[in-house]
């Protein structure tokens, strides 16, 4: 039994959620998003300030797609209201992060800076050379580009170099000295 595909979505003042042909929409006051149902065994209802994911059948394609489908409207009803943030760090001497209009710059001890693209819809921010936080109404979008930029130099065991989540713990191992 899908706990999660069971629940009733509560839909908040000034957000309207349409279903049309299997494309479910989202605004709100902070944008709008939406998103395509795969699944012809899984329906979206809309009464007036809920929203009901029901599954026509018991298999476990459509136990999971149940689910899955009721997070993802629950994401992207608190995205366009509340919005998402994602903060990463660098450690490191000499690292250091950089905005250059609409690419992030990153200097992680390679010969050459790297330079990433940042999409559209995620706004970026630097408060200091060595933090960066990334805000945005889709959290698919920030999820994948905190992990394209932690990817560039992820964070190494012995002295905990590198590019992590602001609240990642790193596991720390001795080197040569334990033995």
């Amino acid at each position: 039994m899908s706990r999660i595909g069971n629940r009733k979505l509560v839909v908040p003042e000034g957000v309207t959620v349409t279903v049309d042909n299997n494309v479910v929409t989202v605004k709100g006051p902070k944008g709008e998003l939406s998103t395509t149902i795969d699944s012809k065994d899984v329906t979206v209802e809309v009464n007036e300030n809920e929203v009901v994911v029901k599954r026509s059948n018991d298999e476990i394609k459509t136990r999971s797609m149940h689910g899955t489908v009721n997070a993802n409207i629950n994401n992207m009803i608190v995205g366009v209201t509340k919005g998402y943030e994602k903060e990463l760090e660098i450690i490191g001497v000499g690292y250091r992060f950089a905005l250059k209009g609409n690419t992030l710059v990153i200097n992680a001890g390679f010969s050459h800076p790297v330079e990433l693209a940042i999409p559209e819809g995620i706004k970026v921010e630097s408060p200091s050379n060595t933090e960066l936080t990334l805000k945005g109404i889709d959290k698919i979008k920030i999820g994948e580009f905190a992990a394209n930029v932690r990817k560039v130099k992820p964070p190494e065991p012995y002295k905990g170099k590198g590019i992590r989540y602001k609240d990642e713990q790193v596991r720390r191992k001795e080197g040569k000295k334990a033995a």
